[in-house]
């Protein structure tokens, strides 16, 4: 019996390390894009400080993703399978055409689904808090970069031209630059980890007859979180360099400031969003809201907009999470015709 509960942390660790490789460009496509780091050393960093970020700052959103969209009673070993599942397939989509994507939408459009069928989808943070939080986030991501980028751009063209042009070549600026792109990992893992974990958990909690908030939950919770966090290294090694190509190299090249500006902004809005409500949201948008913003003060706004690879991304955004949610959704309607539920 306990060997057949192993496979839902299978398709866990899968959707890890799909994330893992989605997960890499909004972290270190800036400082990459920059040359700032060797593409060897991403992987490794990128593990150590998405583990630590869902250990520190994670809870509130594997709460959100475990029994705020779909009840943790109602989640078992079938439904578990079908959530990861269908995320999992509509993230290795996007990875496959070289796009970062948001694993937190997929996520919660597959609980949707699910929800959706079994007529047991709790509407009010959905509607009222997640949803709008994911048209929010990216529009302040972008007006944060663009206006405050001006007035970076004017002092480093201006007064700071040559110190600016020192700097850049300092290995401090390049060390800070790359310790920004690992505090974006360790947001990532504030809000990312429930995506695979929670699903998980809520089965445990069910077989195992545990109570929600209890010592032993925690237990569990960061057992899981110690089992997921490498398969974000590992999948960052086998899929990140895909998507950094895209987000680092193809959208526009940015200095050290550039780099670290990015991943500030990026970073600081998501992990608030972890701390503050546990609402999972989108760093990917966020990420290239702001790339996209500070490409337009640059090389302007005509050049930005005519860029394939941002068109591709646009287009992968409103598919991938669809995709979740069919799957979920059709998937639940055979389990529960087979019995399986």
């Amino acid at each position: 019996m306990i060997s057949i509960y192993i496979i839902p942390l299978l398709v866990a660790m899968f959707l890890a390390i799909n994330m893992g490789g989605s997960g890499t460009a909004p972290s270190f496509s800036a400082a990459y894009g920059a040359d700032l780091i060797r593409k060897e050393m991403i992987p490794g960093l990128f593990g150590i400080f998405v583990f630590a970020g869902a250990v520190i700052a994670g809870q509130k959103v594997i709460l959100t993703v475990g029994g705020d969209i779909l009840p943790t009673e109602r989640v078992n070993m079938t439904l578990s399978i079908i959530i990861l599942g269908s995320v999992a397939l509509s993230l290795f989509f996007a990875n496959m055409l070289r796009v970062p994507q948001s694993t937190s939408q997929s996520t919660i459009f597959a609980l949707a689904g699910a929800g959706g069928y079994l007529n047991v989808l709790q509407t009010d943070r959905l509607f009222f808090e997640i949803i709008p939080t994911w048209f929010i986030t990216p529009v302040v991501a972008f007006l944060l970069a663009f206006f405050l980028g001006k007035l970076i751009l004017k002092a480093i063209n201006g007064p700071l031209s040559g110190i600016y042009h020192k700097l850049r070549e300092h290995r401090i600026l390049a060390v800070f630059v790359v310790g920004t792109s690992c505090y974006v990992a360790f947001a990532i893992g504030s809000n990312n980890m429930a995506n695979a974990a929670a699903p998980v958990l809520g089965m445990a909690v069910n077989m195992l007859d545990v109570t929600v908030g209890s010592e032993p939950f925690w237990m569990l919770m960061l057992i899981l979180v110690f089992m997921l966090a490498p398969m974000f290294g590992i999948g960052s090694s086998l899929m990140g360099h895909r998507v950094l190509q895209t987000t680092g190299k193809n959208i526009a090249s940015f200095g050290p400031m550039g780099a670290s500006f990015i991943a500030l902004i990026t970073a600081t809005i998501l992990l608030s969003a972890s701390l503050l409500r546990g609402i999972p949201t989108s760093l990917v948008q966020m990420n290239t809201a702001a790339i996209i913003a500070l490409g337009m003060l640059k090389e302007g706004h005509t050049h930005i907009w005519k860029n394939a690879p941002l068109k591709r991304i646009f287009v992968i955004w409103m598919t991938a999470p669809l995709i979740a949610l069919v799957l979920s959704l059709t998937a639940t309607w055979l389990a529960d015709t087979w019995g399986w539920l």
